[in-house]
């Protein structure tokens, strides 16, 4: 009877073992099914111009919204559900399901791997200094926000709170916001010498207000930062779809004209770099 016992509950354990691979193997394929039966997929960003932003009708704007809307569409369906949150809250926000894929413009960064998974970079940007018009502090780098002891921000989350500890600047001298325009708002008031963030973003408020400007002459203190869509640890099969459909869209006619009017261009296409390299730590 023991033997009995014994082999039945190694039946059991068995069964539940298939029963959760089955369960976790129809998790990771989901997605997929979701797009192949054409329905809608819910992309989260934030509100991060050009990259990914709402427009006046909630519709998603931005370079990276219009290239998963195009690569969906090669894979199976044209409906999306735009959900737009904090920076902060994006990846919380995918592990707790409130969407599918983060599609905000987020660098693939190694503490960023552990927790998602990306696909491969979907092009290769710099970062810049914005600074109050004239640019009063002479600020042309991280380093000389460090050495002159100055005020800093950037958004929380984002690449350039790592470059300033890298670099050194006190941790009690960055100040860290939730977006963009908090960013700019912190350098106008005078609340802030200076605000760290990627090129495209920061460019565009510049562009739009004369008392503020990039710094220039300006020398980055980080490589060129690479985007990627983030899908969940057990979405690989996602990734991998993605990946495919990616390999024909970037640096396509059909690409460079969705992406152009965003400011996108052939020097921001990817440069061989891989998520692989991206994601070691």
């Amino acid at each position: 009877m023991r033997r009995a016992i014994l082999r039945g509950m190694a039946a059991l354990g068995m069964a539940a073992m298939a029963m959760a691979s089955f369960a976790g193997s129809a998790s990771a394929q989901s997605l997929l099914d979701k797009i192949k039966n054409a329905e809608a997929i819910r992309i989260g960003f934030s509100n991060e111009i050009p990259w990914a932003y709402p427009g006046e009708n909630n519709e998603p704007l931005g370079f990276v919204n219009a290239m998963t809307i195009d690569i969906l569409k090669r894979l199976g369906t044209t409906k999306v559900e735009p959900i737009v949150t904090e920076w902060g809250s994006l990846i919380p926000g995918l592990q707790a399901g409130r969407f599918d894929i983060i599609t905000g413009g987020m660098f693939i960064l190694p503490e960023r791997c552990r927790n998602v998974l990306f696909t491969e970079p979907l092009g290769a940007f710099s970062d810049a200094l914005v600074v109050p018009t004239g640019n009063p502090e002479e600020l042309h780098s991280y380093q000389d926000v460090r050495d002159k002891g100055l005020m800093f921000v950037t958004a929380a989350g984002w690449n350039a709170v790592n470059i300033a500890k890298k670099v050194g600047i006190a941790d009690d001298k960055v100040m860290q916001v939730a977006g963009a325009a908090e960013v700019v708002q912190a350098v106008k008031a005078g609340r802030a010498a200076s605000g760290g963030g990627d090129y495209f973003t920061l460019k565009k408020f510049a562009d739009e207000d004369d008392s503020i400007e990039l710094a220039d002459p300006y020398t980055s203190s980080s490589p060129s930062g690479y985007p990627g869509l983030a899908f969940l640890p057990n979405q690989q099969a996602e990734v991998d779809a993605f990946n495919a459909a990616l390999k024909d869209y970037i640096g396509s006619d059909e690409m460079m004209e969705m992406v152009g009017k965003y400011g996108y261009g052939k020097t921001n296409l990817p440069d061989g770099t891989t998520t692989a390299e991206l994601c070691k730590d």
